[in-house]
């Protein structure tokens, strides 16, 4: 598929901050924050509590660094640059990993589809990568969207892709107290949350990729997928087991083309 020129030259970075996590990625995050910036002038890289030299490696790059003095986990560093954003504004941000597996060339193509569809958080979704994506992983996504599609009443591409666009309204929600879970289960209850809250998603193809540099995953697939149908579970009991979002969930999702799609 040929790129759309003329509707890349219409997508406005004004009140968009870029935003990375980070913890342990002093491989990854020098050249990943350089492209960020390249991309938008606004770029948030929250530390949280790295040993390694993740500081080290942004030293002289126009950053925002912000600091957590230990490890808290992904949730609080993303309500750390939530609250940093929209204390200034921001209109959106764009979250995307530190670990080196999010492209932000590709943010372009999801600022743009938000900027047409302003209500919706806009997922860079890579499920239909199959090829290159990691087998046990394929399979754990795919379950973990089954239940948060059915708990948000719409269908999600990749519920568990962490390079997004939140609107003001999400982050807002995610500072308050309805959405309470803590590091990987918070990227899926915001999901869920938002949608109650009128703010579905969107998604948008990205490419999958896995850089053999980066370190480890944080990510366990057993694990942090239980803990994640756990926390389904308990809002699909508080909403009577929610048989039209089951309903609406099975339709297949919705995926716009990206900047490699063919």
């Amino acid at each position: 598929m040929q790129e759309d020129r003329s509707d890349l030259r219409a997508v406005s970075w004004e009140g968009v901050w870029i935003v990375i996590p980070a913890y342990q990625e002093e491989r990854t995050i020098r050249a990943l924050a350089q492209r960020a910036l390249a991309c938008c002038p606004r770029v948030i890289v929250v530390d949280d509590g790295s040993t390694d030299a993740t500081r080290d490696e942004l030293r002289d790059l126009a950053v925002t660094l912000l600091a957590h003095d230990s490890n808290r986990g992904k949730a609080e560093s993303l309500r750390t640059a939530f609250a940093h954003a929209l204390a200034r504004q921001a209109r959106c941000v764009i979250a995307l990993d530190g670990d080196g597996q999010h492209d932000p060339d590709d943010a372009e193509f999801l600022l743009r589809a938000w900027q047409r569809h302003p209500d919706r958080i806009v997922i860079g979704s890579r499920l239909h990568d199959r090829e290159r994506f990691p087998p046990a992983r394929y399979r754990a996504n795919r379950f973990a969207c089954f239940w948060i599609s059915w708990a948000a009443g719409h269908p999600i591409a990749d519920s568990q892709s962490g390079f997004r666009v939140y609107p003001r309204e999400t982050m807002r929600l995610a500072l308050g107290r309805a959405v309470r879970s803590q590091r990987f289960t918070f990227e899926s209850e915001i999901l869920i949350e938002s949608a109650r809250n009128g703010h579905a998603t969107l998604a948008v193809a990205i490419p999958g990729r896995y850089p053999t540099h980066a370190r480890a995953s944080h990510f366990r697939p057993v694990m942090d997928i239980a803990r994640i149908v756990v926390m389904v579970g308990g809002r699909l009991l508080r909403y009577g087991m929610a048989p039209r979002g089951l309903w609406r969930s099975a339709r297949p999702a919705v995926v716009l083309p990206g900047r490699r799609a063919q």
